[in-house]
């Protein structure tokens, strides 16, 4: 169906100026309302849902980013944990350094001037990383040489602490003192268990 356009623009130009300028006013109304509604308000919808995207993206971005710096951190802590760990276990003896550790105890005691009277290793007594190794000690000897020898062992390359320590004259008055105490020292549990491996049954 064809629509005779000169006719059209033809009656519009017989309209008075105000008519045309209704028609007119009218006509760039209805455009701009289809405008509105097919183009902008779509795309204004579509940009609306973009932005929301990128936010999203945006806030992902910065927690990675938080994350990865929490993680950089907690592996320098774990790092600087374990050297502490190495730094200490250096100073428990092995299992295989225990006895040798013992006798260097007596020995010391020795070159102290004491008399050992007991030396005698108890049952060890684990605990979550260690197990301690208590040894009931009994030496004759005076005050000073027992000091002597308790500063000689703090100067051991291993620990080992002397606990409860009590010391009787043997006679009244007698400078002559018998000591007992508790010299504990501690080994690290076996190695297949610090390292996660079960050990095999027997």
């Amino acid at each position: 169906m064809e629509v005779d356009l000169d006719a059209y623009f033809d009656k519009i130009s017989k309209l008075k100026m105000a008519h045309r300028v209704l028609i007119f006013a009218g006509t760039l109304v209805i455009l701009m309302g289809l405008f509105i509604w097919l183009i902008y308000s779509p795309k204004t919808t579509e940009i609306d849902k973009i932005e929301s995207e990128l936010e999203t993206l945006e806030s992902e971005i910065r927690l990675a980013e938080r994350t990865a710096k929490k993680k950089e951190k907690l592996d320098m802590e774990l790092a600087r944990m374990q050297e502490q760990l190495r730094y200490a276990l250096s100073y428990l003896p092995t299992t295989s350094e225990i006895p040798n550790l013992l006798k260097s105890i007596t020995e010391l005691g020795n070159d102290s001037h004491l008399e050992f009277l007991l030396f005698s290793p108890e049952k060890e007594i684990p605990k979550e990383f260690y197990v301690e190794i208590p040894v009931s000690v009994e030496v004759r000897g005076g005050y000073h040489d027992v000091a002597i020898f308790f500063d000689k062992i703090g100067k051991l390359d291993r620990i080992v602490n002397v606990a409860k320590v009590t010391m009787i004259p043997i006679k009244a008055n007698s400078t002559n003192l018998k000591t007992t105490c508790k010299a504990v020292t501690y080994r690290f549990k076996e190695e297949e268990k610090a390292k996660g491996v079960p050990k095999k049954k027997k």
